[in-house]
């Protein structure tokens, strides 16, 4: 990705120079399927006699004029246009043509294998609107935009403005849209093409009525449950309207669900674009459900925070997502039917938190972002996960209600503007009357997690004679903080692990004594950090972990047990418990898991463990030994549950022996049945992936399945299926095929690498190594990040988890030292297998 990077120290320089006041955008979507024609009006002033660039990405500029003088074609490569002598007062033009993409990025384009329908969708975070247009793309560069848009006539054109009624010109159409209010480029939009359309309104605090769109294309329009999701949407406007204290500042909110996308959704104002794996062709499990409300409502908070008020810089850019998932979550928990979303959130964010923040590459949740290619990177679970825990404990600090009108200052004060960090600390500290400088330098400027764990003594009776938290850090990142939590007692009583004794407490230093403790019977089960109110990885004393194992399902909270569940995971993962007895830990106790959350979470970290983490030489029988228990689950589980649902999805992802097979091949012929269970299509490709992963089906045999589903989520699934076939030629033709051709769209990239890592036996990426190494540099140079990314963390054969794969990581990281941004994904790659090895070791010991 050469030369087309920003640095913070160039975007300063440009924001000392210009102030921008306004774009006029001219997009002509009728001139084939390469490119597309982009004329930029922008209007901006600068300080007389400077020179400065915006930024293009275009295939061929026709005309550059900058104050009506026509430029010299050379001042433009391809990336930035280089603008001179500017005066006070400035109008520059640029025509040029643009080119779509199938990669996620700038203006994707993608045909409908349905109907043949082309669609066209944006996604602009982080720097991508300069593929569209000429833009000076940074956040703290605000402007009005307005969007005129030729289409063939018979498309429908969303942008962030209300659309307007068309003027048909035969075949094609315009769109002239008005101006947007002040915004920043990264969360204008474009979305345009024959997506089908559900409307609806709803009333603002401030009396206004707000026209709601929820948009899809044509083919999947008749599985989008819009009654449900406009239900979600006025929950959310109700909530945050309330809350913020602040009515929702723009004309009106469309959704729309795209093809392709590379996220789960994007904030544009007034424009959200949405993965369109939300729309439901067949069931899914109530944790994507569940997901897809607090999706929903996270691009809803970020039309305030974020849209409305802007970072500065991107090193803010965690705030923005940090609050969004904090907000969400407690939208999504007080104002819809989903009340344990703070479950959902502990299993699921919090452990993807911790898994990030004891990666080598962690880093403080405001990171140093010097460039673009550093928020690339750091677009992860510390931006995400641990900002949005740590603003939880920031909440419990300051109290929700100080949180909440901190925050409405912090939006009337910055309507339509850009800020940091500071400008927010500093409203909170006036509601609050807390000085938060402390706070913010332990949490937010220190990179690393810290682990949690009781010091118990007894007498013979079983009274606790004394009571200790003792903390510890990593080497690495040695800071001991302060936690306000709570410790939970335990006991078994009438068959369930019920707590009958709490005490919160503040912890700080390497050892904090207990004294309220001593004296009171030691629990069955003693856990720290009950209620999840801190951010640490927690540990269990050695009765605590042998109830867990035994009575696990019997604590009755199910936060309490996601913590649990939580706690014996990354014990697994630090190799302080034997992967196995995780394996027993969890066929023994996920039967009675009431959270699909927990449950997904958890048979996914079960997989990882029996493939990476369990000692190679009982690798086979462990993965038979999984793969049975969970069909038994799912013959056991209650007809049509979602546990019942999740047992056959993850039984067919490990079947490996012929009685798996038997039981795959007797589903998808319908001479096996579950009650309650409905094989659709979905579940189909699914269950032919379990297939295809033990030689049992063929290249027929997808072909088949594919024209029956001819579709754009058939032929993703025909791709991973075909990246599963567990033999050496399979994975080199599926490497080949999304690395040395580069015509694929992020999708296939994306389901190919799923498939690629599909394997029960790994020794068939062993001959793939040295061609992974050898393809790094060209990936990291001709692909654009998204494409570059998948392609590196999902071809790297990290199931390998072998000694030599350390090794030949090492030797490349030894000779590659160039690339920050490139090393750190190799990094990442080479510490998951690091890991894996010092489990297999623990297993051993076992």
């Amino acid at each position: 990705m050469p030369g087309d990077n920003l640095t913070r120290l160039e975007a300063q320089e440009r924001k000392a120079l210009i102030d921008v006041q306004s774009y006029d955008v001219e997009l002509d979507l009728t001139t084939g399927p390469e490119v597309f024609r982009s004329t930029t009006v922008v209007r901006f002033t600068a300080t007389a006699g400077a020179s400065t660039f915006i930024d293009a990405f275009t295939r061929t500029v026709h005309s550059i004029q900058l104050n009506g003088v026509e430029l010299d074609p050379s001042v433009a490569d391809g990336v930035r246009i280089q603008l001179a002598g500017l005066a006070e007062e400035n109008v520059l033009r640029v025509d040029a043509d643009a080119e779509y993409t199938n990669s996620g990025e700038g203006l994707h384009r993608f045909v409908d294998p349905v109907d043949n329908e082309v669609y066209l969708y944006s996604q602009f975070e982080v720097p991508d609107s300069r593929r569209v247009f000429a833009v000076f793309e940074q956040p703290d560069l605000k402007a009005s935009f307005a969007f005129t848009v030729t289409a063939p006539a018979h498309w429908v054109v969303v942008s962030n403005s209300p659309t307007p009624a068309p003027v048909i010109n035969g075949d094609s159409a315009t769109w002239v849209f008005a101006p947007t209010p002040v915004i920043s480029s990264y969360i204008t939009a474009i979305v345009a093409g024959p997506y089908a359309v559900e409307r609806s309104e709803l009333t603002s605090s401030d009396g206004r009525m707000i026209p709601l769109g929820i948009y899809s294309r044509k083919s999947l329009s008749q599985y989008l449950d819009a009654d449900y999701l406009f239900e979600k949407t006025r929950q959310g406007f109700a909530y945050f309207e309330s809350k913020f204290d602040y009515p929702y500042p723009f004309e009106k909110y469309d959704q729309l669900f795209v093809p392709e996308f590379n996220a789960g959704a994007m904030e544009n104002a007034g424009a959200v674009t949405f993965t369109e794996t939300y729309v439901f062709r067949s069931k899914v499990t109530d944790a994507i459900k569940e997901r897809r409300v607090v999706t929903i409502l996270h691009e809803l908070a970020h039309m305030w925070f974020g849209d409305l008020v802007t970072m500065k810089w991107w090193n803010d850019l965690w705030l923005n997502e940090s609050f969004a998932e904090w907000a969400s979550t407690i939208a999504t928990a007080e104002a819809t039917e989903w009340s344990e979303a703070w479950t959902t959130f502990q299993a699921m964010e919090k452990s993807w938190a911790y898994r990030q923040d004891q990666l080598p590459s962690t880093h403080p949740v405001v990171a140093t972002i010097n460039d673009l290619e550093d928020v690339q990177v750091n677009f992860d679970g510390i931006t995400y996960a641990k900002g949005g825990s740590v603003l939880k404990q920031l909440v419990a600090w300051v109290g929700e209600e100080a949180f909440f009108a901190g925050v409405a200052a912090y939006f009337k004060k910055h309507a339509y503007g850009n800020t940091e960090l500071t400008d927010l600390m500093a409203e909170l500290e006036v509601t609050s009357g807390r000085d938060l400088s402390g706070w913010s330098k332990m949490w937010l400027e220190t990179a690393g997690v810290n682990t949690l764990r009781p010091e118990i003594e007894t007498d013979a009776s079983g009274t606790i004679t004394s009571f200790a938290v003792l903390q510890s850090a990593p080497e690495d990142y040695p800071t001991i903080r302060p936690h306000r939590l709570a410790i939970g007692f335990y006991d078994l009583v009438a068959g369930k692990l019920v707590r009958d004794d709490r005490l919160e407490l503040d912890v700080d230093g390497e050892r904090t004594e207990v004294p309220g403790l001593v004296g009171r019977r030691k629990p069955a089960l003693v856990l720290i950090n009950d209620d999840d109110l801190a951010y640490a990885k927690i540990r269990l004393d050695e009765q605590s972990l042998e109830t867990a194992i035994a009575h696990l399902k019997d604590i009755e909270d199910p936060l309490a047990r996601a913590l649990v569940w939580g706690s014996v995971w990354d014990s697994t993962r630090d190799a302080e418990v034997a992967p196995r007895d995780y394996v027993k830990l969890v066929l023994g106790n996920i039967a009675s898991e009431t959270e699909s959350t927990t449950i997904r979470t958890t048979l996914n970290q079960l997989v990882t463990t029996v493939r990476t983490y369990v000692d190679p030489f009982e690798r086979a029988k462990t993965l038979e030994y999984i793969g049975s228990s969970l069909w038994t689950l799912a013959e056991l589980a209650e007809a049509g549950s979602d546990a019942q649902f999740q047992f056959v999805k993850f039984f067919a992802s490990v079947a490996s022996i012929g009685d798996h097979v038997a039981a795959l091949r007797g589903l998808l012929g319908g001479t096996v049945a579950l009650d309650g269970l409905t094989v659709d299509t979905d579940l189909r490709w699914e269950l032919l992936e379990g297939l295809v992963l033990n030689g049992a089906a063929t290249e027929a045999d997808i072909d088949a399945a594919l024209e029956k589903d001819n579709t754009a989520n058939g032929q993703q699934a025909a791709a991973r299926a075909r990246a599963t076939f567990p033999t050496v030629e399979a994975k080199l033709k599926a490497f080949s095929s999304i690395v040395d051709q580069a015509d694929a769209p992020n999708a296939i990239v994306r389901n190919t690498a799923l498939g690629f890592q599909h394997v029960n036996d790994p020794a068939v990426l062993e001959p793939l190594v040295e061609r992974y190494f050898a393809s790094l540099a060209n990936i990291w140079e001709s692909r654009s990040y998204h494409i570059a990314e998948t392609l590196i963390v999902g071809l790297y054969p990290a199931p390998l988890a072998t000694q030599s794969l350390v090794d030949a990581t090492n030797a490349w990281l030894d000779a590659n030292q160039e690339i920050p941004a490139l090393r750190r994904l190799v990094v990442e790659n080479l510490a998951g297998v690091e890991r894996a090895l010092k489990a297999q070791e623990r297993d051993k010991q076992r």
